[in-house]
């Protein structure tokens, strides 16, 4: 099959590749070179990537659904916005990618490597990360519901939105303000009730 001139089969160098909204449902890339390739918006839905290199690809938005991904290396890869559900992520290196607002609904992330990941504000329902490295990720916002976490390592990891400083001390004076205004009005109550 060819896409944009490119070959599409086990084993292509597609390195660099400019793959834009591609329709590659099913497209088999097993041990593909696709390093730095642009495949924002595209449709790898059931695609075999099982040992790709994926490292410093842009999928942004794209569709993953069902996707084989097993051992792939998307290190530093952009995966903000992409559909990842049902997808086989098993023992992929997931170092420093952008996952945020990603949908992994029941993804097999089992002894995957999300160190440094950007998983902020994407779904993990039901996703299994057994054995998943987790240190240093970013989960802020994440929905980690049904997630299998046993193993995981979790050192460093940001699980919690941590309060803006400056919006906590803009409350604590404005319950200030509040403080002193109540105050004034049980003294302005109380010298009316004396008289």
């Amino acid at each position: 099959m060819k896409i944009n001139g490119y070959e599409i089969k086990p084993g292509a160098n597609l390195r660099g590749a400019n793959l834009v909204g591609a329709d590659l449902v099913g497209a088999n890339l097993w041990e593909s070179n696709l390093q730095d390739a642009n495949l924002a918006g595209a449709n790898l839905a059931g695609a075999n990537l099982a040992g790709a290199n994926l490292v410093g690809a842009n999928l942004r938005g794209a569709n993953l659904r069902g996707a084989n991904l097993r051992g792939a290396n998307l290190m530093g890869a952009n995966l903000m916005g992409a559909s990842l559900v049902v997808a086989n992520l098993r023992g992929a290196n997931l170092e420093d990618a952008n996952l945020w607002d990603a949908n992994l609904v029941d993804a097999n992330l089992v002894d995957a490597n999300l160190w440094g990941a950007n998983l902020m504000g994407a779904s993990l329902v039901d996703a299994n990360l057994r054995g998943a490295n987790l240190e240093d990720a970013n989960l802020r916002g994440a929905n980690l519901q049904g997630a299998n976490l046993v193993d995981a390592v979790l050192k460093g990891t940001i699980l919690e939105k941590k309060e803006d400083s400056q919006g906590v001390q803009d409350d604590k004076a404005r319950i200030k303000e509040l403080e002193e205004e109540i105050k004034k009005l049980k003294e302005a109550l109380k010298a009316l009730l004396d008289t």
